[in-house]
């Protein structure tokens, strides 16, 4: 029996992309899955139903969930959609696994075969299936315009008759994905760029894309290719030598996340204290307790004379695009296990499946999730 794939709307305020786009559609149809799209769950995104061709577009969330074997969404399902799930069905998307315990004790009993993209192993077979870099892309453009949208300074180097006005300087913090998409961006738009992160060996990244790297003498490679918490000493050590470069700044832009944990606070109090006046700070990590103190999740606060924005669901500002990412991200992780005839089966010994998984048969599967939440 062919595999019946369903695309829901998503729900959660904010959230304009779709886990499914027309050019991607059709690369299922041509494996042999059949799919069901609720009614509207592109119109945010910008893509019609009839955008949908070969795709059967079904009035209600109750029936993407209640008649697909694999459901594929962004954001976590409210528990009645979990509910109307056929037991042993799979649902694939960006669950943040660490964030309610309650939601996989549903999962469990429902016997839901559950994929988190954030759990996918980091190797580089797993690269295409990255969503966790693919709209991290997406945010650090995001958060780069949105701080040259702000800023009462010109970006780039400006010459007009009178004279010439100097390019406004941008500090980036965390270099990672989103990072080098900001320091990029930045860099597009004409600013002059600093960037700062703990794990040393992005500094030739950093300085290939023709930003000046800060360097702390802080250094804290963890694994994965993360991050690790920093001691207190190492941290007071870190924040002295930030403090200059943040002073000097016209505008800040911080990345830093912590897979699973409350975002590091970098940025002081007193350090947004000691920056010009007229600076713009754009915390991405506001959703998550943000990098700088005095960040408001989804909102723009004064802080003295500088402006510090925590935007959210940044990845939606560009729906199209991210859409079509994460899409794409999705197909590369369901595709090799859709064999001839379109029927589904998964491979257990693939280390990609393996690592993804949240819970399968009635019990979580990922120790990480285990230990984070004490299960």
């Amino acid at each position: 029996m062919p595999l019946l794939i369903g695309v829901p709307a998503e729900t959660l305020p904010g959230e304009r992309r779709i886990a499914v786009v027309p050019e991607v559609l059709k690369k299922y149809l041509a494996l042999g899955a059949q799919v069901v799209v609720e009614r509207g769950a592109g119109k945010l995104a910008h893509y019609r139903d009839e955008d949908y061709v070969g795709a059967r577009v079904v009035e209600s969330a109750a029936e993407v969930f209640g008649e697909a074997q694999v459901v594929l969404c962004l954001q976590p399902p409210e528990p009645a959609k979990i509910k109307a799930m056929q037991p042993g069905s799979v649902l694939v998307g960006m669950l943040q696994p660490w964030s309610d315990a309650k939601r996989l004790e549903l999962l469990n009993k429902k016997k839901i075969t559950a994929f988190s993209l954030e759990l996918l192993p980091r190797i580089s077979r797993a690269q295409s299936m990255d969503a966790l870099s693919s709209q991290s892309a997406v945010a650090g453009y995001e958060c780069a315009l949105i701080a040259a949208d702000h800023s009462p300074k010109f970006f780039p180097m400006l010459t007009y008759a009178a004279g010439t006005i100097r390019p406004a300087k941008v500090l980036v913090i965390g270099a990672g994905v989103a990072g080098l998409q900001a320091i990029a961006t930045a860099r597009r738009i004409g600013a002059m760029v600093e960037a700062y992160d703990v794990r040393p060996e992005v500094r030739e990244q950093i300085e290939s894309l023709g930003a000046k790297f800060v360097d702390t003498g802080v250094a804290a490679v963890g694994e994965g290719g993360y991050a690790r918490e920093l001691t207190a000493e190492e941290k007071a050590k870190q924040a002295e030598r930030l403090a200059k470069a943040v002073a000097q700044c016209d505008a800040l832009i911080t990345t830093a996340a912590i897979p699973g944990k409350k975002a590091p606070v970098i940025v002081t109090a007193e350090m947004i204290a000691r920056m010009r006046p007229g600076a713009v700070v754009v915390d991405m990590a506001a959703e998550t307790g943000g990098n700088v103190e005095g960040t408001v999740a989804g909102e723009k606060t004064w802080v003295g004379e500088v402006l510090v924005i925590g935007p959210t669901h940044i990845a939606s500002r560009m729906p199209v695009h991210a859409s079509e990412m994460y899409a794409k991200n999705l197909f590369n992780f369901i595709s090799p296990f859709i064999k001839p005839g379109g029927e589904f089966a998964l491979d257990w010994s693939d280390e990609v499946i393996a690592g993804a998984c949240l819970t399968h048969d009635g019990e979580v599967r990922s120790d990480r999730v285990k230990q984070a939440l004490g299960l």
